[in-house]
């Protein structure tokens, strides 16, 4: 266990009464090995007592507060070391110093304390085996070459040093590797998670757009035509008595009106009815297995659908006729059209289109009877357009047409998406006009 871990344990264990320790195992187990350096100690204490000419009860009671220094080993390896190292002249602690040794070259102790312990370890293990195999050859009459004791000496020194270090340093390597690979999976974690709330974000916003793009076109779709249908519906009405032929005229001119309403939306339905298709065929994976598809990618099959189907929508060359239409239900329509004609991205004719169509439809359910002005002005690297209607008059008939408070709304949306600029307002006159300038993506990118 590392310094550091050991101080963390000690914060989050001090509740359950375990002190430093992480786990319950890891008490049994110092403790285990504190029982086992105190008796070792304790027997090696009777020698030293004898030796040192002590009463043996106290080399007994020095080996065992000694010994049982082991059980702090993990909150201060360093100390459970030095004590063995002062021990060692006693001939006494050889497992307190292996295990010492071992946990404080697995701790978190800077690597220079830990070589500086260790190397005096090895010198005071080293003298004292080079004390006791002399005296050992000397009693026993062995020849002493003057390689037998430097080698013992040196074999022991390092038998009782280098293992429990090396060991301690595999085992602190280790345990620093999988904190890391551990710290690198939470992060990892994290981080998708952070990605699949994108993803969901990503979703949502495509699915918001998708239906508001839906409402947007149904809105122009509907408002337009269904507000000149009630308007030559009234008209016809009014006439049906009087002017039969008139009467039949306008009757004409709601069915055709009707019709172009329902092809527009079979067109609308359409695109969304290929966008399912597109995403349903995702969903369905490669060779019929089943994958899962994040959601945005079934607005975005929607919209890619959408853009292909807007290739035959409305555009600028429509204007002409929409303004025939507006001037059908009685309305006075002017149409000034500025520079030369020329085409332009699909996307921008239609959105020319729209803006027309909303604000004559506008004019239709807010100012009966009001003149209308319709501007179109071609310009070098872009196209400009303006609807301008003065004040209603007052004898004029209100048709009764629902307002959804939405008209204005689709418009800034559609212009402001090709990066143009749109302007609405009133006027002096108490009129009100409309504005819009969209890019010329063509030019542009020429």
């Amino acid at each position: 266990m590392t310094t550091t871990g050991a101080h963390q344990d000690s914060a989050g264990m001090a509740a359950r009464g375990y002190w430093w320790w992480g786990r319950r195992r890891s008490v049994v187990l110092d403790v285990g090995l504190a029982v086992l350096s105190a008796l070792e100690c304790a027997l090696e204490g009777v020698r030293f007592a004898q030796a040192a000419v002590l009463p043996v009860p106290v080399g007994v009671l020095f080996g065992l507060i000694a010994g049982a220094m082991l059980l702090v080993r993990r909150r201060w390896p360093f100390a459970v070391v030095l004590v063995a190292i002062a021990i060692t002249p006693a001939e006494m602690g050889y497992l307190m110093g292996l295990v010492g040794l071992y946990t404080l070259a697995a701790s978190e102790v800077p690597r220079r304390i830990t070589g500086a312990l260790a190397g005096m370890s090895f010198v005071g293990t080293l003298i004292v085996t080079v004390v006791r195999t002399s005296r050992n050859v000397v009693d026993t009459g062995i020849d002493s070459a003057r390689w037998y004791v430097p080698l013992v000496a040196v074999l022991m020194s390092v038998g009782l040093t280098a293992p429990p270090v090396l060991l301690g340093l595999y085992v602190g390597a280790r345990r620093r590797l999988m904190e890391s690979l551990r710290e690198r999976a939470d992060s990892l974690e994290q981080e998708l998670s952070l990605l699949a709330d994108r993803a969901e974000q990503r979703a949502e916003w495509a699915r918001t757009e998708e239906r508001t793009r839906i409402a947007r076109e149904m809105h122009d779709v509907v408002a337009h035509r269904v507000s000149l249908m009630v308007v030559h519906a009234a008209a016809l009405q009014a006439v049906a008595l009087k002017d039969p032929q008139k009467a039949v005229k306008n009757a004409a001119l709601v069915g055709d009106l009707g019709r172009q309403a329902l092809t527009e939306l079979r067109e609308m339905l359409g695109v969304l009815r290929a966008g399912e298709q597109v995403a349903a065929r995702q969903a369905d994976g490669v060779a019929g297995v089943p994958v899962a598809v994040p959601l945005a990618s079934v607005g975005l099959a929607a919209a890619a659908a959408a853009a292909a189907a807007a290739e035959d929508g409305p555009g600028m060359g429509d204007i002409e006729v929409l303004v025939g239409e507006s001037r059908d239900t009685g309305m006075v329509v002017e149409l000034m059209v500025q520079g030369e004609s020329r085409p332009y991205a699909r996307e921008v004719e239609q959105t020319a289109y729209r803006v027309v169509q909303e604000a004559l439809t506008n004019v239709l359910k807010h100012a009966a009877g009001a003149k209308v002005m319709v501007r179109l002005a071609h310009r070098e690297a872009e196209v400009a357009m303006q609807v301008e209607n003065g004040p209603s008059d007052g004898g004029a008939q209100d048709p009764g047409l629902p307002s959804g408070g939405n008209g204005l709304v689709g418009m800034r949306e559609r212009v402001t998406a090709l990066g143009g600029v749109f302007v609405s307002g009133e006027t002096d006159a108490g009129g009100f006009r409309v504005s819009a300038v969209l890019p010329d993506r063509r030019g542009a990118a020429a």
